[in-house]
This record gives structure tokens, C-alpha cells and sequence, in this order.
């Protein structure tokens, strides 16, 4: 197994090891952050195997990795909320919402698609490693390489689309940013493009939750009271995002 193979599973190992202590403190009910620290843990895991799609002995954690982030994006997006209302003075609102965030982590733990996640991280190292013995894993520092140079393009082009598609935009920052932390040595990015990466991604994420929070408003009654507020805040959202993304021209620059 060449050296940066061995980090590759180094840092898979280190990750699994995060996620069994989130979800045994996700369980127990000890801090609020378990969910949101499960939902670190499991980006950092998948920023690691994004490059690496296509090998066989990664394929199937890529799937069960990507099924506990669907499972749990909800509730996180519920989290973020009832972290949000108290400070709008609607309490009741978050009261009325608290049991259906107790169901939901329940819900996660009792779930098949988190053991399936543990079980393939128990298989995978064996895997890794026969994959390395066959010569399957030749060229693959070259091979992340190339793959996180496809994303920074990706994102290049749609930072001047004339759409301007914010969800996507959001999209591709987060991937091209949380890969260039998996794989420092190979991304390229200086220090200060990924600072700007995390003011874009945290402008995005500011507009894309008071989007969700507006289309609540629409099915949830009781935030009714919320809505001048969330638009007002909206507009100012978009313009903090618009400058953000403007920054990052500058850093990804087109080739058309």
C-alpha cells in the first residue's frame, strides 16, 4: 500500500471513530450538538471518498454514507430552526416542535441506514487493502487530484452562469471546500481562498435557511408571525451572498 493510500484509510479509521462517539452521545441525549457533530463527522467522510468514486472498495460507503446524510438533513435543518425562534420570542413555537425533534432523533438511531453506515465502515479496511494488493488503487494520489480540479472547475463556470443559481452555487462550495480539506496537499487553494470559501458557503447558508424557513411559514401557521422579518432578513441575505460569491471570481476564474 503506497504512503497516501495508508493516510486515506488513517483518516477513514479516525472518522469512524467520531461517528461512534456521535451516535452513542446522540443516544444518551448529553448536548445538543451530537446531531450536528455526526453530520461533521459524516462530511468529512464523504469529502474523503467523493474523489474516489468509481473504486470498487469504495462505492458502497460512498451509498450508505450518502443515505445517513438524507435521513438526517431534515432534522438538523428542524435543529437550526428551534435554535433560530427564541431569539423571534416564539418559544411556544419551539415547544410545540420539541417532541417531534426527540421523535426524529429516535427515528435516526432506530433506522436501518445508520448501522448499515457502521457495518460498511467495519468492512471497509479490508476492503482498502485488498483493493491496494490488486494494484486497483495505482495512481491514486494523481487520480484525487484530478477530480478535485474538475470540482474547482465546476465550480468556476457556475460562479459567471448569467442564472446565477444559488442552490447550486451553494452546492459546489461546499464540495470544492470540504474537499480541499480532506486532501490539503493536493487541492492547491491557499489559505485565503478557502477562507473566502467559508464566507460564501456561510452567506449561502444564511439565505438558503430563511428559504426554508419562508416555505414553513406556508404550511406551519404559527409562523405566520415570522414572515416580514424572514424576508426583510432574505434580501439582505442575498446581497451578503452576492458580494461573497463576487469575492470568489477572483479565485476561480473562469475559462470561457
Amino acid at each position: 500500500m503506497t504512503s497516501f493510500a495508508a493516510r486515506v484509510l488513517a483518516q477513514v479509521l479516525c472518522v469512524q471513530v467520531d461517528l461512534y462517539a456521535c451516535r452513542e452521545r446522540l443516544a444518551a441525549a448529553t448536548d445538543a450538538e451530537a446531531l450536528h457533530d455526526l453530520r461533521i463527522a459524516l462530511r468529512k467522510l464523504r469529502s474523503l471518498l467523493q474523489p474516489l468514486r468509481g473504486l470498487p472498495a469504495c462505492d458502497g460507503l460512498r451509498s450508505q454514507a450518502a443515505e445517513v446524510g438524507r435521513r438526517s438533513g431534515p432534522l438538523r435543518d428542524l435543529e437550526v430552526l428551534l435554535a433560530h425562534l427564541p431569539r423571534l420570542g416564539m418559544r411556544a413555537a419551539v415547544d410545540r416542535r420539541q417532541s417531534r425533534l426527540l421523535a426524529g432523533y429516535a427515528a435516526l438511531l432506530a433506522d436501518d441506514a445508520l448501522p448499515g453506515l457502521f457495518e460498511a465502515l467495519d468492512q471497509w479496511p479490508q476492503s482498502w487493502r485488498q483493493a491496494a494488493a490488486e494494484a486497483e488503487l495505482a495512481g491514486l494520489a494523481k487520480r484525487v487530484k484530478r477530480r478535485l480540479s474538475k470540482q474547482q472547475w465546476r465550480l468556476a463556470e457556475a460562479l459567471v452562469e448569467p442564472a446565477h443559481d444559488r442552490h447550486r452555487l451553494r452546492l459546489l462550495i461546499k464540495r470544492v471546500r470540504y474537499g480541499a480539506e480532506a486532501y490539503a496537499q493536493l487541492s492547491g487553494l491557499s489559505g485565503k481562498t478557502l477562507a473566502r470559501l467559508k464566507t460564501a458557503q456561510s452567506a449561502l447558508g444564511n439565505w438558503h435557511d430563511l428559504q426554508q424557513w419562508l416555505q414553513r411559514a406556508e404550511q406551519e401557521a404559527d409562523l405566520a408571525a415570522c414572515v416580514d422579518t424572514w424576508r426583510t432578513a432574505l434580501q439582505a441575505a442575498e446581497e451578503a451572498a452576492d458580494r461573497a460569491l463576487l469575492a470568489l471570481q477572483a479565485d476561480f476564474p473562469s475559462a470561457g
